[in-house]
C-alpha cells in the first residue's frame, strides 16, 4: 500500500492543467486565471473626491469662518476647470479634483449664503482626498496566475478596463457507479438493494468545483458492461471517476476493466476509511476509482481527489494551511493507516467526535465540518492537540 503522502504526491504529479481560453469577464467568476493580471492604469485614474463636500486650497481656508465665493460645481464624470485662487468648487462624491485644489471639506461642516460657502473649521492639506493610484498603482500585478476568481476579483479586473480574461478550461469530468445493489431514489427499494447516495454526492462535490460533469449512471457488476463503460467515459472526457468495484471481491470489476483498456497505477493506500483507491488512465483521460463505501468515498475524495482536480484547473496557490485544536474526545484504537475522523468543532473552541466512524455511515459526514488527520499508529487523549482540515478548505 501506499502512504497517504506518497499517494498525494503521485497524484500532483501527474495533474496536467487543462488547456487555455478567453472568456467574457461576465463569464470568468469561479474560473481560474492563466496569467498574471497586470495594471496597465492607475486606480483611480485621477485624483477624485471621497465625499459630498467643496474643493479647495488648504491656504484659501486658514480659519473657522472663512468665506469664499463657490466658482463652480464638479459632478462625478465631469471635467473640473483650474481652480481659482480664493474661491471654491462644489464637489461630489468620485469627482475629479479640480486642478489647484488640496482639499475636500465635507459638507456638513460648511454652510451656505447666496453664491458663497462658509467654512466652520480650518482645514488641512490632503483632506477627504483619494489620490490617482492609491487603489492599485500602474504595473502592479493585482491577481497572479493560479489564482481562482472570486466575484471581488472579477470586479478588480473589470475596474482595469478589462472585457475579458485568458483562464484554464473547464475541467471535464465523468462519473460512474458500480453495483447490482444500487437503486435510484424515487424507484422502489427491493430486498437487499440500496439507494446510490454515492452518485448525488460526488455530482455535488465536482459542481461546487466548476467541473463539467458526465453521469454515466449506474454500471452493473460485470466486466464487458465495466469495459464498455471506461471506453465511452474516456472519449469525451479529461478524467474518468467511479465509485465502487475497485476491490478484490469476485463482484469488483472495475481494476481488472481498467487493466485491460488502459494502465493502473495504484490500487491501495493506507488510509482509513478508504483503502480501495485506485488511479491510472484509460485512453487519454486519467482514471480514478473511489470506494462504495460512501464515507470512504466522501474521505478519498476531499483528500486526495480534490487537490489533484484543482492542480488540472489550474490552481497553483497552496491550500489553506490545517488548524490545530483541542481534542474534546478520547480516540483509543490507534491503527496502521492514517485515519481521518469525522469531527465538529464546538463553541468552547474543541472539537467534538461523531460517535460512530464507520465508513457506511453517511450520516457523520453531514454532522461533521471538517476531518482530524490522525496519523497511524496514533491515540487522541481529551486534550491533545490535533491536525484539523475543515471540509470547506
Amino acid at each position: 500500500m501506499l502512504s497517504f503522502e506518497e499517494a498525494a504526491a503521485r497524484l500532483l504529479g501527474a495533474a496536467s492543467p487543462t488547456p487555455l481560453e478567453r472568456v467574457p469577464i461576465y463569464a470568468a467568476t469561479g474560473r481560474v486565471l492563466a496569467h498574471d493580471l497586470q495594471a496597465d492604469m492607475d486606480v483611480p485614474p485621477a485624483d477624485n473626491s471621497a465625499m459630498d463636500g467643496y474643493a479647495v486650497r488648504a491656504a484659501d481656508v486658514p480659519t473657522a469662518g472663512t468665506r469664499l465665493p463657490v466658482s463652480q460645481r464638479v459632478p462625478a464624470g465631469s471635467v473640473p476647470s483650474a481652480l481659482r485662487p480664493g474661491t471654491a468648487a462644489r464637489i461630489f462624491t468620485g469627482a475629479p479634483i479640480p486642478p489647484g485644489a488640496d482639499t475636500v471639506v465635507m459638507q456638513e461642516r460648511c454652510r451656505t449664503e447666496g453664491d458663497d460657502v462658509i467654512f466652520e473649521e480650518g482645514v488641512r492639506v490632503g483632506v477627504n482626498v483619494r489620490r490617482a493610484g492609491s487603489d492599485i498603482a500602474r504595473g502592479a500585478v493585482v491577481l497572479p496566475a493560479g489564482h481562482e476568481l472570486s466575484a471581488a476579483d472579477v470586479g478588480l479586473a473589470a475596474s482595469l478596463g478589462q472585457p475579458s480574461l485568458i483562464v484554464h478550461g473547464r475541467l471535464r469530468v465523468a462519473v460512474f457507479f458500480t453495483g447490482d445493489e444500487l437503486t435510484e431514489p424515487g424507484e422502489p427499494l427491493k430486498p437487499g438493494a440500496i439507494y446510490n447516495s454515492n452518485r448525488y454526492m460526488l455530482r455535488g462535490l465536482l459542481e461546487r468545483m466548476g467541473c463539467t460533469v458526465e453521469d454515466f449512471g449506474i454500471v452493473r457488476d460485470n466486466i464487458d458492461a465495466t469495459r464498455e463503460a471506461l471506453r465511452t467515459a474516456s472519449r469525451s472526457t479529461d478524467v474518468v471517476i467511479t465509485c465502487g468495484g475497485v476491490s478484490v471481491g469476485e463482484e469488483d470489476h472495475v481494476k481488472a476493466a481498467v487493466e485491460a483498456e488502459g494502465r493502473l497505477e495504484s490500487w491501495k493506500v493506507a488510509i482509513k476509511p478508504g483503502k480501495p483507491f485506485a488511479f491510472g488512465s484509460v485512453g487519454q483521460a486519467a482514471f480514478i476509482g473511489l470506494p462504495g463505501n460512501p464515507v470512504s468515498s466522501f474521505v478519498t475524495f476531499l483528500t486526495l481527489v480534490r487537490p489533484y482536480l484543482r492542480r488540472r484547473q489550474g490552481v497553483t496557490e497552496a491550500p489553506h494551511a490545517p488548524l490545530t485544536l483541542r481534542a474534546d474526545f478520547e480516540w483509543k484504537r490507534a491503527d496502521p493507516r492514517r485515519e481521518f475522523l469525522r469531527v465538529r468543532r464546538n463553541a468552547q473552541g474543541g472539537l467534538d467526535l461523531y460517535p460512530s466512524q464507520g465508513s457506511g455511515v453517511l450520516t457523520s459526514c453531514a454532522w461533521a465540518d471538517g476531518f482530524v488527520s490522525n496519523p497511524p499508529d496514533t491515540t487522541i487523549a481529551r486534550g491533545d492537540m490535533v491536525t484539523y482540515l475543515s471540509f470547506e478548505e
